[in-house]
């Protein structure tokens, strides 16, 4: 759905928010808000100049259908190709019209049972995202990292942030990557293994939206427990001689977010605090879509049991996504960061069977 009546009030009511007296008193709000309409805007000029290049060649054929000695049969053809593919361009964008799409994301992976080899497949997936990030030239910060005893990640949080003067590209981090949020498994021969047996491994991946304002969420320090602690390097080793790095565990649900990235234990709590934030407001918003969902029957628990891909190495080669049923034999493209295709059949997936908060 184009939904461009709504996309014109809202374009209305950003333009007035940033020209309203003091809205660049809080920078980063600012910036989000003033981003969001530039994109909103450059969405509705490439759909009115879409429309008028329709009508020219619309006029065209017509031109030449009613003048035989006008031959504009291969221009007609080379415009014909350009507007479909910007047509395809465009309709895919309107895939990226809910709630949080144009926000930065939190990308956190942990590690599954089975020691090394899992904190291995772990370490693969935390590639493969980086990769995949920077194909669409997005900007990715390392929150925390938590590496395995002989190789590969116990766990790892990273942001991804929006790049807009990247063009086409740069945009709705949140809106591609919450396709990967789950548990993901792999099966192939392990190189721990000295018996060359093969493994299974699982990795959970969580995905959040980076929320610069979370109104509906207040939180009592009274429901926190704050630690901090020494800055682990590789191996456990400490990267600073100071206790910067900081976990803060919200009683009532358990979520517990840790930062070790900023210089300071305040800019690691600040940034702990924003993440937390976001992960309440998250769960906020799964729990009235859960009541949505049951409504429809259609609820499914989102734990380590809900698996949504799976990557067989041995004895095929098959990455299979469990929920579009999208699947290619070529892993090591999917590995190094080729995950268009998931993404695209994963959010036409979602349209299609009614599971986008409303």
């Amino acid at each position: 759905m184009l939904r461009l009546a709504e996309k014109e009030k809202e374009i209305t009511a950003l333009e007035a928010e940033v020209n309203a007296p003091g809205f660049w008193s809080d920078q980063k709000k600012a910036v989000g808000k003033s981003q969001k309409l530039g994109w909103l805007k450059e969405e509705k000029e490439h759909w009115g100049k879409l429309a008028k290049e329709i009508k020219d060649l619309l006029e065209m054929a017509e031109l030449d259908e009613a003048d035989k000695e006008v031959n504009l049969r291969e221009e007609i053809e080379k415009q014909y190709q350009s507007l479909n593919k910007q047509v395809s361009e465009l309709e895919f964008n309107t895939l990226m019209s809910e709630k949080y799409d144009s926000q930065n994301a939190i990308v956190a992976i942990h590690s599954g049972s089975g020691g090394t080899e899992a904190q291995d497949w772990a370490e693969m997936l935390l590639r493969m995202y980086l990769k995949y990030c920077e194909k669409k030239k997005w900007k990715t910060e390392m929150l925390d990292e938590s590496k395995g005893q002989e190789a590969g990640i116990k766990s790892a949080v990273f942001r991804v942030a929006n790049v807009p003067s990247a063009g086409a590209q740069g945009k709705f981090a949140y809106g591609h990557l919450k396709s990967e949020h789950g548990t993901h498994r792999l099966v192939r021969i392990s190189p721990f293994d000295a018996e060359k047996m093969r493994h299974t491994s699982f990795a959970l991946v969580e995905v959040i939206p980076e929320m610069e304002e979370t109104p509906d969420i207040d939180i009592d320090a009274k429901d926190l427990r704050i630690d901090t602690f020494m800055s682990g390097g590789k191996g456990g080793q400490s990267v600073n001689t100071t206790y910067s790095a900081v976990r803060i565990v919200h009683i009532p649900t358990g979520i517990t977010v840790q930062c070790q990235n900023e210089r300071s234990q305040l800019q690691n709590k600040e940034t702990a605090m924003k993440v937390l934030k976001s992960k309440l407001q998250k769960l906020k918003d799964e729990k009235e879509d859960e009541e949505k969902q049951k409504l429809r029957g259609e609820y499914k628990s989102p734990e380590w049991g809900s698996q949504i891909r799976s990557y067989v190495l041995h004895p095929y080669h098959l990455v299979k996504d469990l929920r579009t049923d999208y699947e290619t034999t070529d892993d090591k493209s999917v590995l190094e960061g080729e995950l268009d295709n998931f993404v695209e059949a994963y959010l036409r997936w979602l349209r299609t069977h009614h599971h986008i908060i409303t």
